[in-house]
């Protein structure tokens, strides 16, 4: 308190030499470390006391002439002093570093809002390695289940003035990753380094920051750029490029008000428009229609013509990641994110969104922390084109397994990448775990202590908390065990005799009538059974092993499987298969000749009828035969 009547007191002849300086630096201590708060201010006119001597306000002009105050509380201020601005260039440049950020929120009012913006001052302590920063901003809670289950929020802030933040392109719109979910706080940036390595295009990159809200520590966070389209960011053209993200909560599936948003025409993909913004309906429906060009060559095994119109690399790289790192949400999709340039190709990226991958166990998704159980588990299987993994994920990331120079590009850019995909983003990964490991992990476990579940650990009645160097630990071994085991996943996949779509023939059909009751909605009793016997005279002899069942739509095409099992798919009032939100009736099973089916009670009616298709594909290499089953539903 001594110190602050002091410097409140100063005359004002002594304050010339401070009328030319940028910032005016608090310090307080927290946990036993000096930390440091700067706040542009070039007079003394610019900052006040409470009335009480409580609070120290020092005052901001936003960009709209509003004015602003900081409010630091006198009790917890050690010292304050003047510096100059530094330029970056004279700076040390440790990205790895853990940096120090504050927001205060107008009136302190936290954040507690993902839709309205709060407006706020930035502040933030480059310690040495990047110029400090100060500013007006605006904030706001982000994300879906990370906002909605954890306690510890994750943030986005729009800075009233573009600006460079530690060393990053200047931009004006930034996320905060809280990373609650990640025991490690590293699965994002670990990802972000794969993606480097697989020359990912527009990858982001990460600052870690101990984040004071309002004066209270609330732990460390990622600071990374925000996925747009800007100059800094996806510099694509501002009048004619196009961003889109794959994702069910902003697609019409979540959000079947938005105007943003589509179903793709051939693969029945949930879509949205992040560029342009606010788009108008005859724009969606370009996209809509562009888009499908690509689907179309996909679906038709094009791959000359696919190339022409995708940057293959991109794809590969996508798929890749994912069956990395695990991350099965490319299942529903979420978070994938596609852009075209003017007259360019589509690219996929940036990549997004990584804390659900590492094998994470969903059965406890709310509150769990639990990820590296299994390094075998598979998304796509040891054969994509049968799907024979864990996931049954859209044809329209598979088809192309049907291709053999597709399949060689594939195994080539995974045996050119396998030497450095572990052990260079690894490597990177340990530089910032070295800086962490001086004290911000200690906080952040401290301040968010974070403990097993009853189901993992019970230890004298009491759950356990997690270990980060343990975690880590877990993590090294599951990537290293994983990449290797991949090494021999991916050279062993089937390779296609040939290029674009082999002679298909139709060998024979079934027809079956069932009788669904409308009462009993997803509970029927019975099955539909399907001859092996009479599939076996319609095939000839055949190789079980390369027999399969899909689900057909009304035009005769292939459809998506949209149903919980290994086989079958929901269907609409028009026969073709449909998310379970618009399906009337359904068939899924995973056994390939006896399969259960039901309706559902709030789309389907008593009185109604469907007919329905499943397909079966036996693929040989050279010449695919097909049976079709037609089920017709009489719902009672």
């Amino acid at each position: 308190m001594k110190k602050i009547f002091a410097f409140a007191f100063m005359t004002v002849a002594s304050l010339p030499c401070l009328m030319a300086q940028d910032y005016m630096n608090v310090f307080h201590t927290y946990k036993g470390v000096n930390w440091k708060t700067p706040v542009t201010t070039q007079t003394m006119s610019h900052l006040d006391f409470s009335d009480e001597w409580e609070t120290l306000n020092i005052y901001m002009s936003r960009q709209d002439g509003a004015v602003t105050s900081v409010p630091l509380s006198v009790a917890d201020i050690d010292s304050v002093c003047w510096a100059d601005k530094m330029t970056d260039d004279v700076k040390g440049h440790n990205n790895y570093k853990v940096f120090t950020m504050h927001i205060f929120t107008e009136g302190m009012v936290g954040i507690y809002d993902k839709d309205n913006w709060a407006n706020c001052v930035i502040s933030i302590d480059g310690k040495g390695e990047y110029s400090d920063y100060c500013g007006t901003a605006r904030v706001k809670g982000r994300g879906n289940s990370s906002w909605e289950w954890y306690e510890k929020k994750p943030y986005k802030f729009k800075l009233d003035t573009k600006s460079k933040i530690l060393g990053l392109s200047k931009a004006k719109d930034w996320n905060l990753l809280a990373n609650y979910r990640d025991v490690t706080d590293l699965m994002n940036t670990f990802a972000f380094e794969v993606a480097r390595v697989m020359e990912m295009p527009n990858t982001n990159h990460t600052r870690y920051v101990e984040v004071f809200l309002d004066g209270e520590y609330v732990g460390v966070y990622q600071l990374t750029e925000k996925i747009e389209v800007e100059k800094n960011r996806v510099n694509i053209d501002e009048n004619e490029g196009v961003m889109l993200s794959f994702d069910q909560d902003d697609g019409p599936s979540l959000s079947p008000d938005a105007t943003n948003n589509f179903w793709s025409s051939v693969y029945n993909l949930p879509l949205c428009v992040k560029y342009p913004k606010d788009p108008t309906k005859e724009c969606v429906d370009s996209i809509r229609k562009e888009f499908a060009k690509l689907e179309s060559a996909i679906k038709s095994l094009d791959y000359e013509k696919v190339k022409s119109m995708l940057d293959v690399n991109s794809f590969i790289g996508l798929l890749q990641m994912h069956e990395y790192l695990y991350n099965v949400e490319i299942d529903a999709p979420r978070s994938i994110y596609m852009y075209k340039d003017k007259d360019g190709k589509f690219v996929f990226g940036p990549v997004w969104d990584w804390d659900a991958g590492y094998d994470f166990d969903w059965s406890n998704m709310y509150a769990g922390h639990t990820f590296f159980s299994d390094h075998t588990e598979l998304i796509y299987g040891t054969n994509p084109v049968r799907q024979n993994g864990q996931y049954k994920i859209s044809k329209f990331f598979i088809d192309l397994f049907n291709v053999r120079d597709f399949v060689e590009d594939y195994k080539s850019r995974w045996s050119e990448l396998s030497d450095s995909i572990f052990t260079k983003p690894w490597t990177e990964t340990m530089l910032y775990v070295k800086e962490l490991s001086k004290g911000a992990y200690g906080r952040e476990i401290e301040r968010w202590p974070i403990t097993e579940t009853e189901s993992y650990w019970w230890e004298n009645g009491e759950t356990k908390v997690f270990d980060v160097d343990e975690e880590i630990e877990n993590m090294k071994e599951w990537l290293e065990d994983r990449k290797n085991y991949l090494d021999e996943i991916i050279a062993s996949y089937p390779v296609p005799k040939g290029n674009g779509i082999r002679d298909t023939v139709m060998v024979g059909s079934f027809d079956v009538n069932v009788t669904c009751s409308f009462s009993k909605g997803y509970s029927q009793s019975g099955k539909i059974n399907i001859s092996r016997a009479k599939l076996k005279e319609y095939m000839g002899e055949y190789d079980e092993e390369n027999l399969t069942l899909v689900p057909v739509n009304s035009n005769g095409m292939e459809g998506e499987n949209t149903a919980a099992d290994e086989y079958g798919a929901w269907y609409d009032e028009n026969g073709d298969t449909a998310p379970w939100g618009r399906g009337h009736v359904y068939i899924e099973s995973n056994d390939l000749f006896s399969w259960s089916y039901g309706c559902h009670p709030a789309n389907c009616a008593k009185g109604d009828s469907h007919v329905v298709r499943m397909r079966y594909v036996n693929d040989d290499g050279d010449v695919v035969r097909v049976a079709d089953v037609y089920v017709r539903f009489a719902v009672q």
